[in-house]
């Protein structure tokens, strides 16, 4: 009969146990009770049930990414391995993930399809697409009514006024709202209507965002041609959609951000270019100038005059092109310009007060939209192109135009 020591049984259990995939990644639901947090940062507790009782801890690495304040008798849902802690002989789970017992259905259903999606390659870096730096078509898919496309639309007609947009109007949340996201990204390949797509909506509970968290629109994102920017919830939520996207951005006004440039980047960029394109114009001439300089100082027979003689009437006519050439450009590169800056313009208030409209503030800072929303008494500020003046509506005439 063999003798082993404690210490061998205890190394051979725990070699047992860490050879056993079964082992290496389980999802157990039970109640904390034990818990301790530790100045080290590492969480101790127990997680039990009506038969039994299991150890667990929860080291300092994981424990930074709770979401959520644990505590005695609170139900959740632990993700991490068993293994056999070898100086005491017991083993105990190694909690890698900790979510309250309310989402955890939902929590291992996007945790399995995470999984398996990025199995099949969808996440992969080397499917991602560029976004366009100068996008002509900007389509957004996302409720009509909420606030994300508000945001997105403000955001865009700061930014980059230049583009158009399309929106596609869809179900954000709900049954049938996975299906309807899906149609959208295929109607915009199909259509040819975009250039990038921004798909997303505003922050809520995981129920609330499910909807991103579908293979059906997973499958759609990655089978797009055109870039999609995934701008779902806030900076904390992370959905399917965010993995599976040529880009993810925090939030639905962070997607418009990053989905067209600054239109004072592109006017400063179309400067500068116009610059540079004076200076290479330049040197080329003073080159062709010298050149012709050289070949000038370069006769040693008179006998060569003639030739010398062509090839300055060859340079002179070369020069001169030069010149125009670069005239030309320089005109170009300002009639460019000056399109772009007109457009800008166009969109600044600034000038349709100078045409002798005004803006009207009432007394909490709002625009006022329209006289029904005003009644006798009612103090407001009317801005025009020069100044502000304070005024008292002494009465309202609805349906009248001045």
């Amino acid at each position: 009969m063999a003798v082993i020591t404690v210490s061998q049984l205890n190394n051979y259990i725990k070699r047992c146990f860490d050879s056993n995939q079964n082992f290496q990644r389980l999802y157990i639901k039970g109640e904390i009770s034990n818990f301790k947090r530790h100045s080290s940062g590492h969480l101790y507790l127990t997680l039990k049930d009506e038969g039994g009782v299991l150890r667990a801890v929860m080291f300092r690495s994981a424990a930074s990414g709770l979401k959520f304040n644990a505590s005695n008798g609170m139900k959740v849902i632990a993700c991490g391995r068993v293994a056999v802690f070898e100086r005491d002989g017991q083993y105990q789970l190694y909690i890698e993930s900790m979510m309250p017992d309310g989402v955890g259905e939902l929590y291992l259903a996007y945790e399995q399809l995470k999984e398996k999606l990025a199995k099949e390659g969808l996440f992969d870096e080397s499917h991602k697409k560029p976004i366009p730096k100068y996008p002509a078509k900007i389509g957004v898919i996302t409720s009509p009514t909420g606030a994300a496309v508000r945001d997105i639309l403000n955001v865009l007609k700061r930014r980059y006024a230049l583009a158009d947009i399309y929106i596609y109007p869809a179900l954000v949340q709900g049954i049938g709202a996975a299906k309807t996201i899906a149609e959208g990204i295929e109607f915009f390949n199909r259509e040819k209507k975009a250039d990038v797509l921004i798909v997303g909506r505003g922050g809520g509970s995981i129920e609330d965002l499910w909807a991103f968290n579908e293979e059906e629109v997973a499958y759609a994102i990655y089978n797009s041609e055109i870039p999609v920017i995934s701008a779902v919830g806030h900076e904390t939520d992370f959905t399917i959609a965010d993995f599976a996207a040529d880009l993810r951005a925090p939030t639905p006004s962070a997607g418009a951000e990053l989905s067209a440039p600054s239109q004072t980047d592109v006017r400063q960029s179309l400067i500068m270019q116009k610059s540079k394109l004076a200076v290479c114009l330049t040197n080329l001439y003073k080159l062709k100038a010298q050149q012709l300089e050289r070949i000038r100082k370069s006769r040693v027979f008179a006998d060569y005059r003639i030739i010398f003689d062509d090839k300055r009437l060859y340079l002179d006519m070369l020069s001169k092109s030069l010149a125009d050439l670069y005239a030309k450009k320089v005109e170009k590169s300002k009639t460019e310009l000056l399109k772009y800056l007109s457009k800008l313009e166009a969109l600044n208030p600034a000038s349709v007060l100078k045409r002798g409209f005004a803006s009207v503030k009432g007394a909490d800072g709002k625009i006022v939209k329209d006289a029904k929303s005003l009644k006798n008494g009612d103090l407001i500020d009317v801005t025009f192109a020069d100044g502000t003046a304070n005024c008292e509506v002494k009465s309202v005439k609805e349906g009248e135009m001045i």
